[in-house]
């Protein structure tokens, strides 16, 4: 085997690789050596059958296969030796002139190719016990404990019948019947009986709700409204559709009585009870808060501590991802780059910043982990998994079975839990100092801050 480095520019690399004939065609002997225990024949012994006989009814398909595992086995060799981590899957140039292709296989000549590589470049971590970070925590005081509560009473409130003549509000609940219709045909799901809408909550799709307003109990109206263009059914996105609706109740919201009766109603045995759910419940939220700020904040020092140039196909395909993922949703809604006071080419230039900023974080993370041995069992997967499935009850088995039999939907659960790990790994060695503030200053959304890896 002949290896010469041809391309060395930046992060790329190439190489022209040899593999003489007389290495192909000692590789093929042994795998037809190999062949002769295990293949039938008619007319030989089991394991008598020749190996020029072999070679003559298997050489070509046994000489494509060796070719192939020699090209991975070189390959692997040269990026080990030579200590390179590679980006992405090498790109291999082969021969493609058939006649060159048939010498090669039938041992009659070299096989030369080329293989160009990204490689990911050295990273030199930082010293974690010099990072500072102030972890921002709110208390749950009291009044935060009553809008708790006054926000499950709002939720939890009594409606009543407004009478036979009075007219849906803004905030009543009314109850209808309908037909829907997209190009005056029937389309499944369109049909409902007794479905209850509460206007203004945004429940069903745009335009339904606001229709609703001064219909009366018994009347009849069509109500036009359009499915959102990222709409979940994919035959209804984006289309026009037509709904004969029909009233027959209209309800009225009314206050909620907060005490001992109202936490019963809602299993618990007394209002100090509530309370101590509410506030425990607040306590959960509040710290998912805080963690969100500090993995932020030490992001940023990874940030920071760690510029290097990252390989430019992960940058591409990370900016790709996200700036499709844009479009959708800017075509979704309808909005232009106008509407944000920006141009495509300007926004074009933030995602690529954020792209790059999420690959070299991803880099300096998974740099971190190798080297301190961070990693994820099939153990914590599982109990990713079960708790996916656990948010969406009656479906467990299909969300089971979707991640058992997708490798793709596991690696997204794997990546969370291992970047998680890092972040916990380096903050014990960090220096960690409380920082009180406010509950509001907690829920602050900055939009100056960058977006997490």
């Amino acid at each position: 085997m002949q290896v010469k480095e041809t391309v060395a520019d930046g992060l790329k690399r190439e190489f022209q690789v040899i593999v003489t004939a007389a290495d192909i065609d000692a590789k093929v002997g042994e795998k037809l050596v190999d062949l002769k225990d295990k293949v039938r024949i008619n007319g030989f012994r089991p394991g008598k059958v020749p190996v020029a006989h072999l070679k003559k009814v298997y050489g070509r398909s046994v000489a494509a296969e060796t070719v192939d595992q020699m090209i991975r086995d070189t390959n692997t060799q040269i990026f080990t030796e030579r200590g390179l981590r590679l980006a992405l899957e090498p790109k291999i140039t082969m021969p493609t002139e058939e006649k060159e292709i048939d010498d090669v296989l039938a041992g009659k000549t070299d096989l030369s190719y080329t293989v160009a590589i990204e490689i990911v470049p050295a990273i030199a971590l930082a010293d974690f016990k010099t990072f500072a970070i102030e972890k921002p925590v709110a208390d749950v005081g009291d009044a935060d404990v009553e809008e708790a509560i006054k926000r499950i009473a709002d939720q939890n409130r009594p409606f009543s019948d407004k009478g036979e003549t009075a007219k849906a509000e803004s905030g009543d609940r009314v109850t209808v019947s309908f037909k829907g219709t997209i190009d005056g045909v029937l389309f499944d799901g369109g049909t409902g009986e007794g479905i209850q809408v509460l206007i203004g909550s945004a429940t069903f799709i745009p335009g339904f709700e606001d229709q609703l307003i001064g219909i009366g109990k018994g009347e009849t109206r069509t109500i036009k409204a359009d499915f959102p263009k990222n709409y979940t059914n994919t035959e209804l996105a984006g289309k026009a559709a037509e709904f004969e609706t029909t009233a027959t109740l209209i309800e009225a919201p009314q206050d909620s009585t907060i005490d001992d009766e109202f936490a019963k109603s809602l299993g618990l045995e007394s209002l100090d009870k509530l309370k101590e759910a509410a506030r425990e419940r607040l306590r959960q939220e509040y710290d998912g808060l805080t963690r969100q700020r500090v993995k932020r904040i030490l992001l940023d020092k990874l940030d920071e501590t760690h510029r290097f140039d990252a390989p430019p196909s992960l940058i591409d395909e990370e900016f790709n991802l996200m700036w499709n993922s844009i479009k959708a949703e800017m075509e979704s809604m309808n909005k232009t780059f106008a509407d944000e006071d920006t141009t495509e080419d300007e926004a074009k230039g933030e995602y690529r910043k954020i792209a790059d900023r999420r690959v070299r974080l991803g880099l300096v993370l998974s740099e971190i982990g190798e080297k301190n041995k961070i990693t994820v069992s099939d153990e914590e997967v599982s109990r990713a998994v079960i708790d996916r499935a656990r948010q969406m009850p009656g479906r467990e088995k299909e969300i089971w079975d979707y991640y058992r039999n997708n490798a793709q939907a596991l690696a997204s659960l794997r990546a969370p839990i291992f970047e998680d790990k890092v972040v916990d790994f380096i903050l014990e060695l960090a220096t960690v100092t409380d920082k009180k503030i406010s509950r509001d200053e907690l829920y602050k959304n900055d939009d100056e801050e960058k977006p997490a890896a």
